[in-house]
């Protein structure tokens, strides 16, 4: 891959500044103006780059679909292990994991989803990337008989409903050893979906 151009790199600094500001005062709130003055530029250099809060919004999302996909960094796809899935099942199910984008913001722009359709694709993409590299790996493990999960396909699907749901309500947990515990719970569950014996975490298994 070739560097990237200074085009490139001036838009990502203004997305990440965008994010900054968004998760400190609120996405309502926030304004060209005042990335601009965060970043110490005039507010045109921004204009010139994202013309509306609403470009620099979808610039934002497609940001995200990236970091999410840094989960899978498996260099070749083929030779993908159990090692590595399982790698990603805790990676998924981690506190890394669910700060890779900012709570509040995610769910602000979920809302968006309903009533800017834009969005709502974005997020579909979003989404129905991670299923799909998931399902590859558990199919790779199939073929390689590490695994014996008869559809892979809804196999990552129930695991990434779990990791949706999970999130949204421990984002509402404030009890740290209730937190860890519950998350521990949900992995094993994810575990179960693909047939992996295996007990993770201090905790132990909370009973059903």
């Amino acid at each position: 891959m070739g560097r990237k151009s200074l085009k490139e790199v001036r838009q990502l600094e203004i997305i990440k500044t965008f994010y900054k500001v968004a998760k400190k005062e609120g996405y309502e709130n926030t304004s060209i103006a005042k990335i601009a003055k965060v970043m110490d530029i005039n507010p045109s250099l921004v204009s010139h780059y994202f013309e509306t809060k609403e470009d620099l919004t979808y610039a934002l999302i497609d940001h995200i679909l990236e970091r999410y996909l840094l989960i899978y960094t498996i260099k070749n796809k083929e030779a993908v292990t159990l090692t590595d899935l399982q790698k990603t099942i805790e990676m998924l199910f981690s506190k890394k994991w669910n700060l890779l984008f900012d709570d509040g913001l995610f769910y602000t722009f979920y809302a968006l989803a309903f009533r800017e359709k834009k969005i709502k694709a974005k997020y579909k993409t979003i989404l129905d990337s991670l299923r799909f590299a998931l399902a590859s790996m558990i199919e790779r493990c199939n073929e390689k008989q590490l695994l014996n999960v008869p559809a892979p396909k809804v196999a990552a699907d129930l695991i990434f409903v779990l990791v949706d749901g999970a999130y949204f309500y421990l984002s509402l947990e404030s009890d740290k050893k209730a937190y860890v515990e519950r998350l521990d719970y949900y992995k094993n569950k994810a575990y179960q979906i693909l047939g992996i014996d295996q007990s993770i975490g201090s905790g132990g298994i909370l009973s059903s």
